[in-house]
């Protein structure tokens, strides 16, 4: 059974950071393929700052030259709002032999049952929670509202990871005239540069 990693986000843009967590997460659960799945319109986030196409070839460019990672529009090529279960079940019939690891960050573990139907999000895939070093989030932690969540989480401790590099910290810097060197893979600061995006 192939093991699958789903990274959701809106990539705006993709950072190594990005990059790092889906590398260290792929080897540290063993997952065969990460899918970088750029968000279409997202439920809870409506500041995204560039249109999706833009995102998407972005996306393409950052995770060119890695067998492992694939880029997928699932939450591209259909109406929105896009939510996570929605999202696994249709990855969970892409891909009806795998196993799906859903990506996420410690602060989203935290915020777990506040998410739209969560407990089906569960019985979709495994929760593949990258923990930073400063975070205080362990897989019981919800145990009062969802006794079963804490079999369906596999940690993943990222003390490399801590200081956290943001799309939104990348923007600031453009903005400002600044450099984004090493903060983005070149060819993706060639695209940002060559359609003069974030100024």
């Amino acid at each position: 059974m192939k093991r699958i990693g789903v990274l959701g986000g809106t990539f705006d843009p993709p950072h190594i950071g990005h990059l790092l967590l889906a590398e260290y997460t792929a080897e540290v659960l063993a997952l065969d393929t990460v899918l970088f799945v750029p968000a279409g319109v997202q439920p809870l986030k409506d500041d995204i700052r560039t249109p999706v196409d833009h995102r998407v070839e972005m996306v393409k460019r950052a995770i060119d030259g890695n067998p492992h990672f694939q880029l997928s529009r699932v939450d591209i090529d259909r109406e929105g709002p896009h939510f996570t279960a929605d999202t696994l079940t249709l990855l969970s019939e892409e891909y009806p032999d795998s196993m799906l690891y859903f990506l996420m960050g410690g602060d989203n573990l935290r915020n777990f049952p506040d998410w739209k139907r969560h407990k089906e999000i569960i019985t979709q895939a495994r929760l593949a929670v990258m923990r930073r070093s400063d975070e205080d989030v362990q897989p019981d932690m919800h145990a009062d509202i969802l006794p079963n969540l804490a079999e369906r989480v596999d940690m993943v401790d990222t003390p490399l990871l801590s200081i956290w590099l943001s799309s939104t910290h990348v923007v600031e810097r453009i903005q400002q005239g600044l450099s984004v060197r090493y903060l983005v893979p070149d060819t993706v600061l060639a695209y940002i540069t060559e359609n003069a995006l974030y100024r």
